[in-house]
């Protein structure tokens, strides 16, 4: 890192998060004075304000006890670093039990680490630059929080100047790398921060950067009110670090959620933490029962079961509130069984799922802090019954009504509110209210909280949705049903034709034709394998009934490869061909963690469905929905937000309907308030104007230069900061068309797109990159399209860049016709030998780079002319190839002859033989010592630098270099003599 670029994080990133977090009342510390607080460097926690906060929360705590609960805390026992972190956060919020006799007999007696309730009587410390050293090595966080001496949060800084696209990424990738170096640390750990200032997300241990997130809303307090102008970071700090809401969301927004066989730490996002806050805040000082319930809406795929987790664990830890129970209320099994699911997965302390009409009356009779999850079916009279039963009076029931706008009118729902008559209910939805919909605020109330599809997609939350029609020929025209009609039941009355035609020759009929399946399945096989299988992705296909779901799936089995899934109702009297589709729910929820998994792990491509799986279904893999079945209103906008959900390199979703739902699309989103629905689904065209803009940017840096002179082309990609904004450039031009293709608007830009990859190919050939300038980032489609046209037009380029010092690198010069190309040709060749080979030999290769670098800079001056400069890269490459030469003249192999270059540049003054004698000695300390993974045994490390260090005192080395310089030794013989024990 430049000292620019290290003070602009410093001044502008870093000392702005401690200013910041010092206005909130934390006490600044720089980290090196807090080296006095701790015996070594290894020690996280700091001890004594451990055991004072300790002393000050629980003063009747014995010595005894209390270095027991420390050595709790600093000796964490756990398999791996996601257990050891759950295991502490359980102890942060749940206190940790001992056994103490406070006059009563020996007891079990609970102990704070944490004082929630009194913000003031705990200890909050920032810290910057605190060393943290183990076996491993050191790491330096840029700031830390520590409370009551725990390390809580972790804060990594980075400079503004960098690429916007790399600040938090960057940021991100070092906090990844501190959890692989030093575990314990982030044993602690509740969350962290990634900031450069202009952007700032938050994420939890093991999160990589698709999860972590923004923080847009200080809730509760305004934008306005931090300041004019605020900064992405100045939002978050506000939003989670002040006090009182960092221990709300310790308390009450952390959630560990295991997920095929790991365990995934969840942390609140702001429109989850706002949401809840306002329905607890209305809860808590609205007039009456009446008026504490409301809508939530949060859009699909937005985090609505969490918030509806997060809600239920705070209802239950405020004391006011007496410990309320609880009623999920859902109208669909599948709603229901992931409810439950993310209840109980998360934690959520004994929910209770009815299984019946006369268990879930149970169930509700049981006062305070019961959780009970229903489904609305449940709540119908019993035989005999006239009403249904009022179950409790209380007013301390919380219902939440999951999609609570499309059943919530029945008369089961009636019931429900016979049941609890004073409950307080909370409506969650995620597709918006109708217009005309006065029902749902009638039995809810108003909106408690809105977070639209519009803001969900520019967070990040979720992913645009493309809407595509594709039903050119499908369609049986009306007037040849009309001809079959007259042929086959002409001994029909005109009167019992139109009978029969209104029964079965319905729109349906047609739609499950198998005829019509087959033209429809062909044509979405070349979809599916042409533009999102490369990708990695899978489908779902929608069919119009259960008996076109099994037809699509024969035909898929005919026509393709590829594995499909039929997940349909059962009934009692279908026949053979649909009972092989039976599933019972564990084998149905097999196929739907198969499908969840990635197409390495699991080839099953596509899940058939009629009616399940369109709402209450979550699997982010899934980019494509086949519709051809007509859904409407509600039913059509959860159906299509199934491809909505963000996954690795997904950039949007898409809609591919067969049936011609457009017009009732049209109908389904004319019902909500046009900012509630804006940017539901996007058609292809929204995409063409950022498409151009994107090109246009790729485009510019070849402005004025001649597309079929590549030697031009490449020389304006020689600055590595220029070829990285090409790089830039080029990966957003090709996101565009991924999006855009296979659309006919993607053609005019389609050679644009081959000529960029192709140059993209030479510049990594050329200039030796062998890290990024690779399209493994772009869409799989353009990748295909690239990698296509450059094998066809230019397969020379495709071979690996060759060895500055073979013969072949001069056949190479040769071919290059101007001397400015010949000399960028060797600039760069030099400059990728030097980063191969610098470790091998820091003594040659740190001379010819100072030297390198010189020259460059006499060029730039205009000190030499071009001949003279490539005379001067000519000398160091010949420099370069006489030096396995020069090591044969002295008497060494090539792997010893680095050693003695080492030793004659630190011992000048002795002679020549002496340095000779010495070299000897030490590559012999060296093989003697080498074993199987010497390397990393600290033993046989220590006895040979101490060999080394030995050796060097008897030949009079100074006794101020013998130890920098065996450790100089060390790392040269862990470069050549790694392996000499295999």
């Amino acid at each position: 890192m430049s000292i620019t670029q290290d003070w602009n994080e410093k001044g502008l990133v870093e000392d702005r998060v401690i200013d910041h977090l010092k206005s909130l009342g934390y006490t600044y510390v720089h980290g090196a004075s807090l080296d006095e607080e701790r015996d070594t460097q290894a020690e996280i926690v700091l001890r004594k304000r451990l055991t004072d906060a300790l002393m000050r929360l629980n003063p009747w705590l014995s010595e005894n006890n209390l270095n027991k609960v420390i050595r709790s805390l600093t000796h964490m026992e756990a398999t791996n670093l996601m257990e050891a972190n759950q295991d502490f956060h359980e102890l942060l919020i749940n206190m940790i039990s001992v056994q103490q006799d406070l006059g009563k007999g020996r007891k079990s007696q609970t102990v704070q680490l944490i004082d929630f309730d009194n913000i003031q009587n705990n200890d909050f410390l920032v810290v910057d630059q605190f060393s943290i050293t183990n076996a491993v090595g050191t790491i330096r966080p840029d700031v830390m929080i520590f409370v009551n001496g725990l390390p809580l949060v972790v804060v990594e800084c980075k400079s503004p100047t960098l690429p916007p696209d790399e600040q938090v990424s960057q940021g991100v990738k070092q906090l990844l790398r501190y959890q692989r170096e030093n575990e314990q640390l982030f044993k602690y750990n509740q969350f962290m921060i990634s900031t450069s200032n202009d952007r700032a997300r938050a994420g939890t241990i093991g999160a990589r950067l698709q999860h972590y997130s923004e923080w847009k809303d200080p809730y509760p307090r305004t934008v306005a009110e931090i300041g004019a102008s605020p900064s992405s970071q100045d939002i978050l700090l506000t939003g989670i670090l002040v006090k009182e809401r960092l221990f709300d969301i310790i308390q009450n927004f952390i959630v560990y959620e295991p997920d095929e066989g790991k365990v995934i730490k969840k942390m609140t996002r702001y429109q989850q933490y706002r949401a809840v806050n306002k329905a607890i805040d209305r809860i808590l000082h609205a007039e009456d029962p009446k008026h504490r319930g409301g809508v939530v809406w949060a859009t699909q795929g937005s985090g609505k079961s969490l918030a509806m987790v997060f809600l239920a664990t705070k209802l239950r830890r405020i004391a006011k509130m007496k410990n309320p129970a609880i009623v999920i209320v859902t109208d669909r099994q599948d709603l229901d069984r992931q409810i439950t699911n993310t209840f109980s997965l998360c934690g959520f302390p004994n929910p209770q799922q009815a299984e019946s009409v006369s268990e879930l009356k149970t169930l509700l009779q049981r006062g305070p802090g019961s959780t009970v999850m229903t489904l609305v079916q449940k709540f119908q009279e019993a035989e005999g019954e006239k009403e249904y039963p009022q179950l409790t009076k209380s007013e301390n029931v919380i219902v939440m009504v999951d999609e609570s706008h499309r059943s919530q009118y029945s008369e089961l729902a009636m019931n429900m509110r016979l049941a609890m008559p004073n409950a307080t209910y909370i409506g969650f939805t995620g597709t918006p209210i109708d217009k005309s919909d006065k029902s749902t605020f009638r039995t809810f109330g108003t909106y408690i909280d809105k977070y639209s599809i519009e803001q969900s997609v520019e967070d990040g939350a979720t992913v645009p949705i493309f809407y595509e029609a594709r039903m050119v020929d499908l369609h049986v025209h009306g007037e040849s049903i009309d001809q079959l009609f007259d042929r086959y039941f002409r001994e029909y009355s005109e009167e019992d034709r139109e009978r029969i035609r209104k029964k079965y020759a319905t729109e349906e009929t047609i739609t499950a034709s198998p005829k019509r399946i087959r033209s429809v399945v062909l044509d979405m096989i070349e979809h599916y394998e042409t533009h999102i299988e490369p990708n990695g992705f899978k489908a779902q296909i929608v069919a119009v009934s259960r008996q076109a779901a099994v037809v699509y799936k024969q035909m898929l089995d005919e026509l393709s490869d590829y594995e499909s899934k039929v997940i349909i109702s059962s009934g009692h009297n279908d026949e053979e061909e649909m009972k092989e589709h039976h599933l019972a729910k564990q084998e149905e929820k097999q196929v739907i963690q198969r499908f969840k998994k990635p197409m390495s792990e699991d080839s099953l491509s596509f899940l058939i469905v009629c009616d399940k799986l369109l709402t209450g279904f979550d699997a982010p893999i899934e980019q494509v929905m086949y519709l051809d079945k007509p859904l409407k209103e509600h039913n059509l906008l959860q159906a299509i937000a199934r491809t909505n959900r963000t996954y690795d390199k997904k950039t949007y979703g898409l809609i591919v309907d067969y049936y011609g739902v457009s017009r009732f699309l049209e109908e389904a989103l004319g019902v909500f308030h046009e900012e509630d629905i804006k940017g539901a689904l996007r058609e292809v065209d929204v995409e063409i104007p950022r498409l151009q803009t994107r090109h246009r940017k790729a485009m510019r840096f070849f402005d004025y230069k001649n597309k079929d002179d590549l030697e031009a082309c490449l020389m304006v990609l020689a600055p590595e900061d220029i070829r990285n904004e090409f790089d830039t450039a080029f990966q957003k031009f090709s996101e565009s068309m991924d999006m855009v293709l296979p659309n006919p608007k993607a053609k005019p830009y389609v050679d644009d797109l081959k000529w960029l990859g192709k140059i993209r190919k030479l510049a990594k050939s050329r200039y030796h990159v062998e890290t990024g300038m690779d399209i493994s980032d772009c869409g799989a489609k353009v990748r295909e399209l690239v990698e296509e046209h450059v094998y066809a037009t230019t397969p020379h380029v495709l071979v690996e860049p060759i060895d500055i010092l073979s013969n072949r690198f001069d056949q190479k010069l040769d071919e290059i016709k101007s001397p400015e190309s010949k000399a960028a040709e060797i600039e760069h060749a030099i400059k990728h030998e030097i980063r191969v080979k610098l470790d091998e030999n820091p003594v040659l290769y740190t001379s010819l780079k100072e030297r390198l670098e010189e020259l460059i800079e006499q060029r730039k001056t205009r000190q030499l002319t071009i001949e003279e400069l490539l005379e001067e890269y000519r000398d160091v490459m010949n420099v370069m190839r006489n030096n396995a030469e020069e090591s044969v003249e002295h008497g060494f192999e090539p792997k010893e002859y680095p050693f003695y270059q080492m030793l004659e540049k630190e011992l000048e003054e002795f002679e020549p033989e002496d340095v000779k004698d010495l070299t000897h000695i030490v590559t012999g300390i060296i093989r003697e010592h080498a074993v199987i993974d010497w390397t990393v045994k600290d033993d046989v490390k220590r006895e040979m630098r101490r060999q080394i260090k030995k050796k060097l005192r008897k030949y009079n080395c100074p006794g101020a270099k013998v130890e920098a310089l065996a450790i100089q030794l060390m790392d040269l013989a862990e470069v050549h003599y790694k392996h000499i024990a295999y």
